[in-house]
């Protein structure tokens, strides 16, 4: 299933409007579609190997507002919830979470940013734990990043190899990606 969606991807990547898609899918990435822009990164870095420090830049800002929407879906769905932790008394255990995110918030929007973690939960719990916004955007400019400015130097370096062992993985990164938006889920739900 992502195998094709990589492939259609790839395409994209060829495209003359490539760069555009390549941040669309970065924004989305970042708020709910499940495949990495990295997988279109690196065939366009492989494309075209003198526009590698310019793809990764655009990947990571296009990331970076996608997660401020992201932050945002969050911070305005906690209004819809916040009602009900009252009620319940829950607006203590809440109060906590949201000191222990402001307390370590960006040192975790860093880390999570730069590995597989899948941005999108992380950019709708720092809205809706409320992590202060700027703390919010430079850890997700530092750890998105790193992320694809690694992506874009591995290719620059590794070429054609490095773009192949990529398409390898999608399936694994695809399913890794539902299987923790699913567990996310049956927490919120069950917790």
């Amino acid at each position: 299933m992502f195998q094709g969606l990589y492939d259609r991807v790839l395409v994209w990547s060829r495209h003359r409007h490539a760069s555009r898609y390549l941040a669309g899918l970065s924004f989305a990435e970042a708020t709910f579609f499940p495949i990495p822009p990295d997988v279109m990164l690196a065939p366009m870095v492989l494309a075209d190997r003198r526009r590698a420090w310019s793809l990764a830049l655009l990947t990571t800002l296009a990331s970076v507002v996608g997660g401020v929407v992201g932050y945002l879906i969050g911070w305005l769905g906690l209004e819809l919830i916040l009602p009900l932790l009252e009620r319940v008394g829950y607006v203590h255990h809440y109060q906590s979470a949201v000191e222990a995110f402001r307390d370590y918030g960006i040192w975790f929007v860093i880390v999570a940013g730069f590995t597989p973690i899948p941005f999108k939960i992380i950019t709708i719990a720092g809205g809706a734990l409320l992590m202060p916004l700027p703390g919010f955007i430079l850890g997700s400019v530092i750890g998105r990043g790193a992320r694809f400015f690694l992506v874009a130097a591995l290719v620059w370096a590794g070429g054609e190899s490095m773009a192949g062992r990529l398409r390898n993985w999608v399936d694994a990164i695809g399913w890794t990606v539902i299987a923790l938006i699913a567990l996310g889920g049956l927490i919120y739900v069950y917790r």
